[in-house]
């Protein structure tokens, strides 16, 4: 039987200098400052869509508690003969499963997003249609169910390190393997000070840190392969779920082979048994930091490229001065790029239909001719579903907004008024799915003044009908507000084109802001549409492109409705 640390009943207790030892210590070294500089890049670009919708935290935290586990083993062959014989145990009873913990619940986010994003590509909003309960189930179970997912998967987790750091700390405590005078009769090791280290780096102290490793890598991840197999993102996040997956696999097992088959002892003299691990964590490191980092630098590559096509295209265009060429050229070609992998293909082979194609014109011809591909796209490949949801449920609201509604809001009929209340009540609805960040549940990335701004005029109305705490009667919501009927005088043709988003909502009567106005979400349209300009748009073209031919058919039925 092996030794943790490739220890035996000879070795030396001294530094070991030979030339194996000391390349471990200078690659670990080297890789641990790659391994920085990464995490790093993307602590500063965190506001990237790629990253923001990953969440760094929980991720991050499992790379700082495995790499510190790995760094620590390659040094194991320069000082292992001198440290002290449980260092090792402690190690990896704690830093590498509760690492593992992490990262797999970090990981498991990837399937969590993507249904949510699901949702917007069949709905195209996540609605609030009832009012939260006023007397909420008692009980732990019930409060937990209430809890957002990521706090959920933190407790459960949570949970999980708490028993596996209990168990390290249970059977240090009962085995006689590191403390003679007391535990467990039977458990003590004998022979040579450097006999007894040997014999402490392996045994049935170690079993409780083998198990959890075995249920992560061989249990959680396949279940999370399997759920993932018909994900197909543009972010590289399946990549790296499958990567990170397949790279685990090896690690427990190798590890124990290589402390209890004999013949591993000429391969522990170079390669001490849990480098198998370590290799595990590297392969998690390079698909959980670098690949991002990659997709990151792709991200900007792309931007700027965008960019550029933007900035030739209306220099030819003041160049030419035809105005009314440019919006024929956008037409045709947006035209195709919805219609057909032949005609897109043929239509971006100069540099002039491609620059135009990556226009904010060609943009919104899609948006406002047919968003739904553009819509499916952005949810079930790049999960920023709510972006195009945002831009649709604003566009929907703007159409369906009457004359001047404030002018006319002191009308003795109350016709004006009721028809102010309904788009505030229609706004409200696009606060609540899409901005709020008490209740959205992937509020969109605006600027933080665009943010306060539609605080102001929304969030108290938002935090009265659907927040935790209320100013108002739980029982009877409404008694604080002037109720106030319909007018008879609405028609049931405006009522549908105001009311289309919030008519299954519960229906606000309190006071309107001052500040709502028909331009309330200008700022944050102009920002999203140029979010998704310069990020969704070149995607979904790229995507159109180079789809198969077997998707020629689906593609042209689409284009004969736009």
């Amino acid at each position: 039987m092996g030794s943790e640390l490739g220890l035996t009943a000879d070795t030396q207790a001294q530094l070991d200098l030979s030339p194996v030892s000391i390349w471990w210590v200078v690659w670990g070294c080297v890789w641990t400052s790659f391994v920085a500089a990464g995490m790093a890049y993307l602590i500063v670009n965190r506001d990237m869509p790629t990253l923001r919708i990953r969440g760094l935290a929980l991720s991050l935290s499992s790379i700082v508690l495995l790499h510190l586990f790995g760094w620590v083993c390659q040094f194991g062959l320069l000082i292992g003969a001198i440290m002290p014989g449980d260092t090792q145990y402690w190690v990896m009873g704690t830093w590498l499963p509760c690492g593992i913990a992490l990262f797999h619940a970090s990981n498991s986010r990837f399937l969590h997003v993507a249904s949510l994003q699901r949702k917007f590509a069949v709905q195209g909003h996540r609605p609030l249609d009832t009012l939260p309960d006023a007397k909420l189930k008692p009980g732990l179970i019930n409060r937990f169910r209430r809890l957002t997912y990521t706090t959920k998967i933190v407790i459960t987790v949570g949970a999980a390190m708490v028993a596996q750091v209990f168990l390290t700390v249970l059977m240090w405590l009962i085995s006689r393997k590191w403390h003679s005078s007391w535990g467990i009769p039977g458990t003590e090791v004998h022979g040579s000070s450097m006999a007894q280290k040997a014999a402490q780096g392996s045994g049935w102290e170690w079993w409780p840190g083998v198990f959890w490793q075995f249920v992560w890598s061989w249990i959680v991840a396949p279940i999370v392969l399997w759920k993932s197999r018909n994900i197909h993102d543009t972010q590289g996040w399946r990549v790296q779920t499958i990567g990170c997956a397949l790279g685990n696999l090896h690690a427990t097992p190798m590890w124990l082979i290589a402390l209890y088959v004999p013949g591993m002892a000429p391969v522990n003299n170079y390669f001490i048994p849990p480098q198998w691990i370590c290799l595990s964590i590297w392969i998690i490191e390079i698909f959980t930091v670098f690949l991002p980092c990659w997709e990151v630098m792709r991200h900007q590559s792309l931007r700027q490229e965008t960019l550029d096509s933007i900035a030739r295209w209306e220099a030819k265009v003041k160049l030419n001065s035809s105005e009314n060429k440019s919006l024929k050229s956008d037409t045709t070609v947006v035209g195709s790029a919805v219609s057909g992998w032949k005609s897109m293909n043929a239509s971006i082979q100069t540099t002039g239909s491609r620059d135009s194609i990556l226009t904010m014109g060609a943009l919104e011809h899609v948006l406002e001719r047919n968003p739904l591909p553009l819509l499916e796209f952005s949810a079930l490949r790049e999960f920023s579903g709510e972006n195009i949801a945002f831009l649709m449920a604003v566009s929907a609201w703007k159409t369906s907004l009457p004359q001047a509604p404030k002018d006319s809001a002191a009308g003795p009929d109350g016709h004006s008024r009721d028809l102010l209340r309904r788009a505030f009540n229609h706004a409200l609805g696009i606060y609540v799915d899409f901005i709020s960040v008490r209740h959205a549940e992937f509020p969109v990335n605006i600027s933080s003044s665009d943010f306060k701004s539609l605080e102001d005029i929304f969030e108290r109305a938002a935090y009265l009908l659907y927040g935790d705490e209320r100013e108002a009667d739980p029982v009877t919501p409404y008694d604080n507000f002037a109720m106030e009927p319909l007018s008879p005088a609405v028609s049931e043709g405006s009522e549908k084109g105001i009311a289309n988003n919030t008519r299954n909502r519960i229906y606000y009567w309190g006071d309107i802001p001052d500040q709502f106005c028909a331009t309330t979400f200008q700022d944050a349209e102009a920002s999203i549409k140029y979010l998704v300009l310069t990020n969704t748009w070149p995607k979904f073209i790229k995507s159109q492109r180079y789809a198969s031919v077997d998707s020629l058919d689906t593609l042209t039925d689409i284009g004969k409705t736009v």
